[in-house]
């Protein structure tokens, strides 16, 4: 790697593990189901909230449909639009300008392309508009620093950093945007499900009695990564199959399964002190990525208690996607099929349809709506909204997760959050003609972690 490495802000105080969630059992503050806050007097004459896409792929363009059909929420526009690369931006604008013509406001000059198009896409905005930070993991702290040095709201999209100093970097704009009273949202969006919110009231009430275990399972077909085509360049086609390479996204597991693992934090309503892992990839595999394509993680919590996470991504194979909870009295189910609010208690320990003994009311908002709705209405009201050091931690206990798998090692909260490993030191400075950190071997395939020798952490 020829790119130098570039000084970056940390926190100045290390978090326990159940500050982080401090702010999670909070359910007004999460839900935006009510009719949003009279519109706050915007420091624009027009009153219209302005929004930059930066990383303009699937992702981001359905963030962008979410955030301008915030119902009530007063005027809001896209104005700038940044991605690495132009066939993408462009994919995207034609898209949105079909379906919210009105509100699509990107004439050529104002869309950007390039490592540095980020920055000249937040230096369009005012106080008051939003920076959508929506590409890739890798880049996600510095783009959240300079949008916070500028003065403009965020929301970013999981994940957030791709290894610990990033995470500590997240955790340092936050602290800096609390002091400017700007607002971030961070996409884990079932964050913001009141039907989630209902449960989580019960369970603190003592409706499930002790939590003794949380099972979590994002278990998937995910197709192999084929051979990069001569014509593309190294670095291009890692950062387009940013899930494959770990430098870029922190690989499929981080950026994946982040909601479960977060979802299990937040049902614990702690951090856990330590996790187990282990993982592999089946003898047939032709996946030429740095990705396993099985995980297992045993989380323990300061008094014991265990939570299981597992993902899988073979095809042919049982599938499931949902998070369980187990209390001394009973189990419940706290999420489904694509992150659906399928929340439900059961009489017993037994996980069953015809065991169900409360279902929660629907959510009247996707989840995706729901976190654009309440960062509108906190933007309008001037209410705090800040979710970044919560999800900054998450993150981490996602790191931690995938560090134990890859090393075959039990690693700690501890080591996870002090460790100043990077995939790619000077990552900020990055340009289109640096080398790639990884290369391929001579059949064309990718450095995956080999559990006891593996290193990163």
């Amino acid at each position: 790697m020829t790119c130098q490495t570039e000084s970056s802000s940390t926190s100045s105080r290390k978090p326990t593990r159940r500050e982080a969630l401090a702010t999670g059992g909070k359910a007004a503050a999460g839900i935006a189901v009510a009719a949003l806050a009279p519109p706050h007097v915007h420091a624009a004459e027009d009153n219209t909230i302005r929004l930059a896409l930066i990383g303009c792929g699937g992702r981001g363009s359905g963030a962008a449909g979410n955030a301008l059909s915030v119902p009530d929420g007063g005027p809001v526009k896209l104005f700038a639009m940044a991605d690495l690369f132009e066939n993408r931006l462009a994919a995207s604008h034609k898209a949105l300008s079909q379906r919210f013509a009105p509100q699509v406001d990107v004439p050529p000059e104002r869309r950007l392309v390039g490592f540095g198009a980020y920055r000249r896409a937040i230096d369009l905005l005012r106080p008051g508009d939003v920076a959508m930070l929506t590409g890739y993991a890798g880049w996600r702290p510095l783009q959240l620093e300079y949008a916070v040095a500028k003065g403009i709201h965020v929301f970013m999209e999981k994940s957030f950093a791709t290894d610990p100093p990033g995470v500590r970097r997240i955790i340092a704009a936050s602290e800096a945007a609390e002091k400017k009273n700007l607002k971030i949202a961070a996409g884990l969006m079932c964050r913001h499900s009141p039907a989630r919110h209902e449960l989580i009231r019960r369970i603190r009430d003592g409706a499930l009695g002790e939590i003794q275990l949380i099972r979590g399972y994002r278990m998937q077909p995910v197709g192999p990564m084929g051979p990069k085509p001569d014509d593309v360049q190294e670095l291009h086609w890692q950062i387009r199959n940013f899930t494959r390479f770990f430098w870029v996204s922190g690989g499929l597991y981080a950026e994946m399964d982040i909601h479960q693992i977060d979802e299990i934090c937040w049902l614990k309503d702690a951090l856990p002190v330590s996790a187990h892992g282990i993982g592999g990839r089946a003898p047939d595999s032709t996946d030429r990525s740095q990705n396993l394509d099985s995980h297992h993680v045993e989380y323990t919590f300061a008094d014991g208690a265990k939570a299981l996470f597992d993902a899988r991504y073979l095809s042919n194979c049982f599938n499931e996607f949902a998070t369980f909870v187990h209390g001394s009295k009973r189990a419940a189910q706290f999420s489904g099929q694509t992150h659906a609010p399928t929340v439900h208690t059961y009489r017993d320990q037994r996980v069953a349809k015809d065991n169900i003994d409360w279902r929660a009311e629907a959510d009247p908002y996707t989840p995706w709506q729901a976190e654009w709705n309440a960062l509108i209405a906190a933007i309008r009201g001037d209410t705090p909204h800040n979710e970044a050091r919560r999800a900054a931690l998450s993150n981490l206990a996602d790191i931690m997760g995938r560090a134990a798998i890859h090393s075959g090692k039990i690693v700690t909260w501890d080591e996870a959050y002090e460790s100043d490993f990077q995939w790619c030191p000077g990552l900020d400075r990055l340009a289109d003609d640096t080398p790639p950190p990884v290369q391929p071997d001579a059949a064309g395939r990718y450095p995956a972690p080999t559990p006891g020798t593996w290193i990163e952490l």
